[in-house]
């Protein structure tokens, strides 16, 4: 995990990938991207191959400020992958940007990944043994990510008397031993690849275009670029696309428990999961919570933009107005992401003004969608006070994060997570909050309409579905 002290739970990346011969696949991956972004704002890059050759742009910064249609023309070919990152292993430098590049005993792959692996250690030293290759990352030298580890998985070992003959083989020998998350989009000279864990921990989905196909971390990237939704990629399950069209092989038995912290925050409101709806599922969060934690109030106002759709849905079920009591800089970067706590602060109250005339004098219920370190919720409250309101009640769509995540978002760790040491009337005191009320784990989980035996819900529960590093000791495994 990265030595950054965010405040808030973090989106871990996203990825793309479209073959679509005839199509300008550069700039579909780029608005692909686009809709992605709040999955990544470190870096951005997007690799092309016209069948001969892959040629990969990538950089520092958001997608509008990595590509330009310069750079976008020198990229040419009939299929693409692209990916926006934020560090969940390695640090926030050219060198971890990607789609990664690297050879294979049968041409040459470009990969994307979303996601974290915990068996880097093990992987790294499997590259080390076979390749020569130190993937430590030490002194700044080289990629320290678990994914330029699959990178160098997938170059395959020459010599071998059963060596596989295609970048499938290889990944069919690959993917079963990468323990964790992940979601890939990945390719060679001639086909597009998407694979994603046993587990479906992180989203990934298959769209119809015109011309082609399209992969995607969420569905509203293929409503973007104008694909049709397909299907989920399935956890196990292991995609090729080239000209013969889509073909499908399960290198790993299903064992589906997809993260729940997509439906909370993670995820774009217009983003379908498994079949349902993130915005239905958020505003019915918002419902229960109603319910579970009614209280008198004036107004009920989100914290933008994450908690509105829940506060719709708890003045929808308590019958308190609905009220914009917070405007938000939409251009001001996202505080967890600041070096030091002092910015963090600033970073809060520029990102975050509130409507003195709408919030003066008036009881007011404060939703958002969770609460990591306090820091966010402290400010804000004394925002509210500073502006008038008689009360400020503060209502949580997520039970109390209390667990660290290990597959792919980047939460604080768990000595540093304010529920982990607190009840929630002392982390109300803490936040100077008149009132603090979280929903109940198995109220989140049916808003979602998913059973909670294929659903993740680890960061609140110390239950993890898929293996943790050696170095920690989880509370349970399903």
């Amino acid at each position: 995990m990265p030595e950054i002290l965010e405040d808030e739970p973090h989106e871990e990346c996203g990825v793309f990938g479209v073959w679509a011969p005839g199509e300008d696949v550069a700039r579909l991956s780029y608005f692909g991207l686009y809709a992605l972004q709040h999955r990544g704002t470190q870096s951005a890059g997007i690799a092309t191959c016209d069948g001969d050759a892959i040629l990969v742009y990538k950089d520092m910064g958001l997608v509008s400020q990595v590509f330009d249609d310069r750079s976008l023309t020198t990229l040419s070919g009939h299929m693409a992958i692209g990916h926006v990152r934020y560090a969940t292993t390695g640090a926030s430098s050219w060198e971890n940007a990607q789609p990664t590049l690297g050879p294979t005993s049968c041409g040459t792959v470009a990969l994307a990944h979303n996601g974290n692996l915990t068996n880097m250690t093990a992987l790294a030293e499997r590259v080390r043994t076979l390749y020569g290759i130190d993937l430590s990352g030490e002194a700044g030298r080289g990629s320290s990510t678990d994914t330029a580890v699959i990178t160098a998985l997938l170059r395959g070992v020459d010599g071998e008397a059963e060596a596989p003959h295609t970048l499938k083989d290889i990944a069919e020998q690959v993917l079963p031993d990468l323990h964790g998350a992940f979601s890939l989009v990945f390719m060679d000279e001639n086909t597009l690849y998407a694979a994603r864990d046993r587990h479906g921990l992180r989203p990934l989905v298959l769209g119809r275009l015109p011309g082609g196909w399209a992969i995607a971390s969420e569905s509203a990237a293929l409503d973007i670029v104008g694909a049709s939704f397909a299907r989920e990629v399935e956890p196990g399950e292991l995609l090729m696309i080239d000209a013969d069209g889509v073909r499908s092989t399960r290198f790993a038995e299903a064992k589906p428990a997809g993260c729940i912290f997509e439906y909370v925050y993670l995820a774009r409101p217009d983003t379908t999961i498994a079949g349902r709806s993130v915005m239905s599922a958020r505003t019915e969060m918002g419902r229960a919570l109603a319910r579970e934690h009614p209280v008198e109030a004036d107004l009920v106002i989100p914290t933008p933009d994450s908690g509105t759709p829940a506060a719709v849905g708890y003045a929808q079920e308590s019958g308190i107005p609905f009220a914009q009591g917070l405007v938000k800089n939409a251009y001001v970067g996202r505080t967890f992401i600041q070096p030091t706590q002092h910015i963090r602060q600033l970073g809060i109250r520029l990102k975050l003004n509130p409507l003195r005339d709408v919030i003066s004098g008036q009881r007011l219920v404060v939703v958002d969608d969770s609460i990591v370190r306090g820091n966010t919720q402290r400010a804000l409250v004394g925002m509210l006070r500073e502006a008038g309101a008689a009360q400020v009640h503060v209502r949580i769509s997520s039970p109390p994060v209390t667990w660290p995540c290990f597959y792919g978002i980047d939460f604080a760790t768990r000595a540093e997570l304010i529920a982990n040491g607190m009840s929630t009337e002392q982390i109300c005191q803490n936040i100077g909050a008149d009132s603090l009320g979280f929903i109940s784990h198995d109220a989140m989980v049916e808003a979602t309409t998913i059973p909670s035996s294929r659903l993740c819900s680890a960061c609140f529960t110390g239950h993890y579905p898929a293996s943790t590093p050696e170095h920690f000791t989880p509370k349970g495994v399903r």
